[in-house]
């Protein structure tokens, strides 16, 4: 009788973990979704000059004005012309976005139509998981996984407060470190030569008071330090 119970127990035990393991992460997405949402604008010139038409110099200030082109957006400019004609093309366009600290990068195309120039802002749509998600249930979990809501907090909050979502894509280039900060502090580390900040910059800590007032609050507080 004894073995016939505990085999019945171990059956059932396996037909709770086998319904438990059919639960799998593909029920509770938690990835965020990226949307390629880049756009292109032309803008005109006078023709052999690098000054720009009246009308297209105040639409490309409204863009820049109403967030079209932002200043999180990779931009880039491809102007026609020859080479010093295309550069000062360049220099127009960035000296009117300058203000609205929008910093744009050359490149060179080809297909430019004359007297003209192409601004592409690369830019990206952060869609967030559905969540809270409890398509799993909780309390029990034979399978040892994680439960369905696991995770959502983290793509959530970094899809809320990712300032430029292409980073998501791809991480931006690292500029050059400054060597001479890091290579000084190793070398006072090392000659026992530490620079401690000016006792006049020092300041007493007070300690935070978190004991209750009060005569009644008091008396709970030692009430409840007791082991």
């Amino acid at each position: 009788m004894k073995w016939h119970l505990q085999g019945l127990a171990a059956a059932l035990l396996l037909g709770m973990t086998a319904c438990a393991s059919q639960y799998t992460e593909t029920e509770a997405p938690k990835a965020l979704t990226l949307d390629n949402v880049s756009r292109r604008f032309d803008v005109r010139f006078a023709p052999g000059s690098n000054r720009l038409l009246a009308a297209d110099a105040a639409r490309l200030r409204g863009l820049a004005a109403g967030g079209a082109i932002d200043a999180s957006d990779p931009v880039t400019v491809a102007a026609a012309g020859s080479p010093a004609l295309a550069e000062a093309r360049f220099e127009t366009i960035a000296a009117l976005l300058l203000p609205y600290r929008i910093v744009p990068g050359a490149r060179s195309v080809g297909g430019v139509p004359a007297n003209r120039a192409i601004i592409e802002t690369g830019r990206y749509l952060v869609s967030l998981p559905p969540c809270p998600n409890w398509s799993k249930s909780p309390p029990i979990d034979f399978a040892n996984a994680h439960a369905s809501n696991w995770g959502c907090t983290t793509a959530v909050n970094l899809g809320m407060m990712v300032a430029s979502p292409g980073d998501l894509v791809e991480g931006r280039p690292l500029g050059m470190a400054d060597a001479t900060p890091a290579v000084s502090a190793i070398q006072r580390y090392q000659q026992d030569k530490v620079q401690l900040p000016a006792a006049a910059a020092l300041t007493n800590i007070p300690a935070a008071s978190t004991a209750p007032t009060g005569s009644g609050a008091t008396g709970a507080g030692t009430a409840g330090s007791q082991p």
